[in-house]
């Protein structure tokens, strides 16, 4: 998420509704928001960022305050209040809609099994009978990253497929007794869609959601490769954005809606106004006991100055997206960036929305994000292959200063290449379980992992060299006589 992809980054963006600790300020009165306002502020951040291109949206009521993009699409093209983007894990909320009005016409319940409803889910674990409908949009199924490595396992093409490669996984808890954000939750949620309804998934929402909100532009997709040129995006590096195609990765159901910032604003106005029954809004809006902040693909929460609101952020490697509503005064605010989840652009350029919303100054970055960091790596890049080039010359000098047992020395040179085959696991370590592709590490930490293959390569030269320098001189050095007997 990681931040989304990583199982539980979400819950710091907001603070549990109905625990507010003491030092949260009281609730600020919105303030009317100026359609130039938000062009200013968001003008100001592209040029203050680099962010090449975002599509802002803000409603209030039933009224589209603003709706408007910003900047260029990594193609080139202009981003517009009809662009399509990604909005990533923001698709869980549309998703978590689709199930809850197959509960309201009585099509589902979701207190029951999922297997009632879908055969085909089997797990390699008898708990998976027990699985509810409901476990699964509230991600305390017992499914977990630590688990079943959804990301870096061969990825699906279907959600009929994302479904099948359960068979052999395990559970990581006893179903409803711990929350883990898990993208397959969804993906299951979403096949469910399909099998209840009899059409795919986007045929659904294209007919349920998409078309009866007014939402012309939008729709699902199932992979990266679906994505169009519009939908694609970014890494900052040394200061500078760089267009990179998304890494490999399935996501209808969980992450795969494609939409603009003309039918977001019409989805935000659908929240206040019958896009279910109340009884089922608040369903949507009721958090489990194992999370209090996570509740059918909602977090709920409060702002910086204490304002209760209910949102979703979402994440892909090369852009980010948002969505936020404020019950109490209509507002909805929702953000598409096309720039990766390292950088956040979209939860900030949200944070700064919500502060213009309450009369705040929005905050504005002075700098490009670890551009500091990024010249450290690439300034120890550069030092690393001067370094290897100076070892590998003088690797024949080397050999002849040293006997045979003490070539145990370069030992050491292969740190950095066993720490590049094993960062999928040590990052599993430091995310608590969380999973990942090796190059999504790439795309995470671009001018670090540059450094870190740069060293692999180099050590890995210059012991291959000492090592050829050793047996050159071995071979060189003059046989002893033998002695007449």
């Amino acid at each position: 998420m990681l931040r989304n992809t990583l199982a539980a980054i979400l819950l710091a963006l907001a603070t549990p509704s109905g625990h507010v600790p003491p030092h949260v300020p009281p609730h600020v009165p919105p303030h009317d928001v100026t359609p130039a306002a938000v062009d200013a502020f968001v003008a100001r951040y592209l040029q203050a960022t680099g962010l090449p291109g975002a599509a802002v949206t803000i409603t209030r009521g039933k009224r589209i305050v603003h709706a408007a993009g910003y900047g260029r699409t990594a193609s080139g093209d202009p981003v517009t209040a009809d662009t399509p983007m990604a909005v990533a894990s923001v698709s869980k909320s549309f998703t978590s809609l689709a199930v809850m009005q197959l509960v309201e016409e009585s099509r589902v319940d979701l207190d029951k099994p999922v297997h009632e409803y879908l055969p085909e889910f089997t797990m390699a674990d008898p708990r998976a009978t027990r699985i509810t409908v409901r476990q699964l949009l509230n991600h305390t199924s017992g499914m977990a990253d630590s688990a079943f490595h959804e990301k870096s396992l061969p990825q699906p093409g279907t959600l009929q497929g994302a479904v099948a490669r359960l068979r052999t996984a395990k559970l990581a808890a006893e179903p409803g007794t711990a929350f883990s954000y898990h993208n397959t939750n969804y993906q299951v949620a979403a096949r469910l869609v399909e099998v209840v309804d009899g059409r795919p998934f986007a045929a659904y929402l294209r007919a349920r959601v998409f078309a009866p909100l007014g939402m012309r532009n939008s729709t699902t997709i199932d992979t990266d490769r679906d994505l169009p040129g519009s939908a694609r995006g970014h890494l900052y590096v040394l200061g500078q954005t760089v267009a990179v195609p998304e890494p490999t990765g399935f996501g209808n159901g969980s992450g795969g809606v494609l939409s603009t910032a003309g039918d977001m604003a019409h989805w935000l106005i659908a929240q206040n106004n019958d896009i279910l029954s109340p009884r089922g809004v608040r369903e949507m809006r009721t958090p489990s006991r194992q999370n209090d902040a996570y509740a059918l693909g909602w977090v709920i929460g409060r702002t910086e100055r204490g304002t209760p609101v209910v949102r979703h952020d979402g994440d892909l490697f090369t852009s980010t997206a948002g969505q936020l509503l404020m019950p109490r005064s209509g507002y909805g605010v929702a953000v598409m960036a096309n720039t990766g989840m390292a950088f956040a652009d979209a939860d900030a350029l949200m944070d700064g929305l919500v502060a213009l919303i309450e009369g705040d100054a929005p905050t504005i970055p002075s700098s490009t994000p670890y551009l500091v960091t990024d010249l450290l790596f690439t300034l120890l890049t550069l030092a690393t292959v001067g370094l290897a080039g100076r070892g590998v010359a003088r690797s024949r000098r080397w050999a002849a200063r040293r006997t045979g047992w003490q070539r145990w020395r370069l030992l050491p040179f292969l740190t950095p290449l066993v720490l590049c085959a094993s960062i999928v696991p040590v990052f599993r370590l430091l995310s608590r379980g969380g999973d990942i592709m090796w190059i999504q590490v790439v795309y995470l930490y671009p001018t670090f992992m540059m450094w870190l293959v740069t060293a692999a390569i180099a050590c890995t030269a210059v012991t291959v060299a000492r090592l050829l320098g050793a047996a050159r001189l071995g071979l060189e050095l003059p046989k002893p006589r033998r002695t007449a007997e």
